[in-house]
Order: C-alpha cells, then structure tokens, then sequence
C-alpha cells in the first residue's frame, strides 16, 4: 500500500464553486471516483490524505510532518504559491519525496498572466501535469504509482 499526500494551495478548498470556468465544477470529493475511473484495481494500492491551507507555513509544516511520517509521494497544487514561494521550493528540495506538481487550468496557455508560467516548485518535482482539471490529479497520482512501482 502506497501512502500518498495530496496538497492543496490558497483557495483551493472551494474547488467545484470558485471560478468554475476556469477550475471546473468538480470539487476534491470527486477525486476517489475519479482515481478509481483512471486506475481501476490499482487505485485499492494508494491511501490518499488529501490537505488544503491558505497559509504557505501551514503547507510547508505539512509537507515536512509528510517526510517524518514515511508519506511515499506528494501531488501538489500549490496554487499562487507555485510562482512566488522559494520557502516551498525549498522545502520541497529538502525533504526529498517524489512530488508530481499539478494544476487544473493550462498554466502555459494563461498568457493574460505570464507570472502563472513561472514554477519556483517544479525543478523540484518529477513533473507536472496540468489543465485537465481534476483529472489533473488523478494523472498525477498515476505518475506517482508507477513511479514507485519502477523504484
């Protein structure tokens, strides 16, 4: 059993009613149907916790509590901190566990806001997946599974 921590950034506990036209109608309930959709009988081999805060402390105390409690991969969304945070970057290079960054809207095609193309967290992260909304996630928890599953 692989035990996954799913982070979500400011703003991101009204998933599904804030600005749906750009981060769907979806909210984080959906997530283990959708996981289940896209990974069928592999999905019973990932237990998911699933944290959200608006508070960058908040999130970087959560990530480090993941590391000393053995949490096998992160899916982040970081939200705004994404492209502004090098407290996060950094925490994310320190505490060493695979990381699949995530966003729901196509960051590279938000042209109206060039800051939402940088990513401070990426270089820190095995990749990331974007603009498929909440199935960003769900593609981002299968990139983990195989991941350790090549480990």
């Amino acid at each position: 059993m692989h035990r996954f921590l799913v982070v979500n950034g400011p703003n991101l506990g009204h998933l599904g009613v804030r600005q749906p036209d750009i981060y769907g109608t979806r909210s984080m309930d959906d997530l283990p149907g959708i996981l289940r959709g896209l990974l069928g009988e592999r999905a019973e081999t990932v237990k998911i916790e699933i944290f959200q805060a608006n508070g960058e402390g908040e999130i970087i105390d959560r990530l480090e509590r993941a590391r000393e409690e053995g949490i096998d991969g992160l899916v982040l969304n970081a939200g705004a901190y994404t492209h502004t945070s090098l407290a996060l970057a950094d925490c994310l290079a320190w505490i060493g566990l695979p990381c699949v960054e995530v966003h729901l809207s196509n960051v590279l095609a938000r042209t109206e806001e060039p800051l939402r193309q940088i990513t401070l967290t990426g270089k820190h992260c095995l990749g990331v997946v974007a603009g498929f909304g909440l199935d960003s996630y769900a593609l981002a928890v299968a990139a983990l599974l195989r991941h350790m599953e090549q480990q």
